[in-house]
């Protein structure tokens, strides 16, 4: 097997970019600018932590790992968890920071190009400080364990990996491929289409080459979601790509089927010139991109302004009997933030009656301040989450448009 950093190659779509991708591409990126279009800025950021807990939800996942939302909350703010729960809370802690912190990056001006090597050892890096030291190791076929050094790639002395029927590069040979990738998906960012696509073709070769121990599916999300942010398709961060891997387009298991298929073979003299095949790439971009414009389309039916603040309105009338309650919900949520004396020209009553309905919302985590004289913002409870946000966390039915069918191949 030949191990020259070419045979990731192709890496991307250089003479001609297939129509199928390309009209996915203008879509995504019509259907992302319009994501959040109506929310207040304040409230689409406390909508975007929601959203990096359900990334992470269905990253880990993906990983076998099956954590509940209340768990994973409650490992952010510090709560005491299950004993049996605690290693998967914190995992799951772990990856809500570092999509923190590149969100946080992004909006300071200051995410460095996320398919460079440094990057991606970064990502890694700072998952595995984070994690439990349960997860820090993995174990070889005779059971004993080898300690995962974080951000550290597979060397030389390092034991070769098999992932399924794919043969990764040997592990002396994962630098000079690791090189070869950052260098080629830097060139993929010239062009504003090819830079989406990038974000589904570097996902696949990325996993291609494995190059750490463990922990290559989680941070291959990762760097997506930081392509993504690059590419101009992030949606104010109302969107998740590992929503849509876990579950598909029709089934949970064509994540795992599409991967594979696209570690095929180059499929005669009309399938490209590199060693995997330019045809099953083209197949798994066109399948993965279609997962995220299913994904932005979701978001943008679940959280736009209108849906949301009828389902809040209809909550808060069904748990509470004071009828200005559902007033201030909408204020609030439209304002981002409000005042609390200013919460009586909501209501239109006194001082004294305003309070006494903030209280209760506050009391009740429907709003939430940093200190009992400050504004008051938008809480979502995470007791209410589904009644809020249908089929966030489970398969409850929702109102979606359904996603486009795949072209004939």
């Amino acid at each position: 097997m030949e191990e020259v950093p070419t045979r990731i190659e192709p890496c991307f779509f250089e003479e001609s970019i297939p129509s199928t991708l390309s009209d996915l591409v203008v879509e995504i990126q019509v259907q992302a600018a319009a994501l959040g279009q109506g929310l207040h800025n304040e409230s689409a950021l406390e909508l975007s932590d929601l959203v990096r807990v359900m990334n992470c939800y269905y990253s880990n996942l993906i990983e076998g790992h099956n954590t509940r939302p209340k768990d994973i909350e409650n490992a952010l703010a510090g709560a005491e968890v299950e004993e049996a729960t605690r290693p998967l809370a914190l995992e799951a802690k772990a990856h809500v920071i570092v999509q923190r912190e590149i969100d946080q990056m992004y909006f300071e001006g200051r995410l460095p190009l996320a398919t460079s090597a440094d990057f991606i050892s970064w990502v890694h890096r700072r998952f595995y400080e984070e994690m439990p030291d349960e997860f820090k190791f993995v174990e070889r076929p005779d059971d004993t364990q080898i300690p995962i050094v974080p951000g550290a790639f597979r060397t030389e002395g390092d034991d070769d990996v098999v992932v399924g029927r794919h043969q990764p590069p040997s592990s002396s040979r994962v630098t000079a491929f690791m090189e070869h990738f950052s260098k080629r998906y830097k060139q993929a960012r010239v062009g504003a289409t090819n830079r989406v696509i990038a974000i589904a073709a570097a996902h696949h070769r990325l996993n291609f080459i494995h190059p750490f121990p463990d922990g290559n599916g989680r941070v291959s999300r990762l760097m997506s979601h930081a392509m993504a942010l690059d590419a101009g398709i992030g949606g104010k961060g109302l969107w998740s790509i590992s929503r849509g891997l876990a579950r598909g387009l029709h089934e949970r298991t064509e994540y795992k089927r599409m991967m594979d298929y696209a570690d095929h073979s180059r499929m005669g003299d009309r399938d490209g010139r590199g060693n995997p095949s330019l045809k099953a790439l083209e197949a798994y971009c066109e399948w993965f991109l279609s997962v995220a414009l299913d994904q932005i389309k979701y978001s943008s039916a679940v959280f736009s302004f209108d849906r949301l603040e009828s389902r809040y309105r209809n909550l808060i009338s069904s748990v509470t009997d004071d009828k200005r309650a559902p007033d201030v919900i909408s204020a609030v949520l439209r304002h981002g933030s409000m005042e609390r004396g200013e919460i009586n020209l909501v209501t239109k009553t006194s001082e004294r009656t305003a309070r006494n309905t903030l209280t209760e919302l506050v009391h009740a985590g429907f709003l939430k301040s940093s200190s009992p004289k400050t504004p008051v913002r938008i809480a979502f409870p995470l007791d209410y989450r589904e009644r809020l946000f249908p089929n966030l966390f489970t398969d409850w039915e929702f109102d979606v448009p359904k996603p486009r069918p795949l072209s004939n191949r």
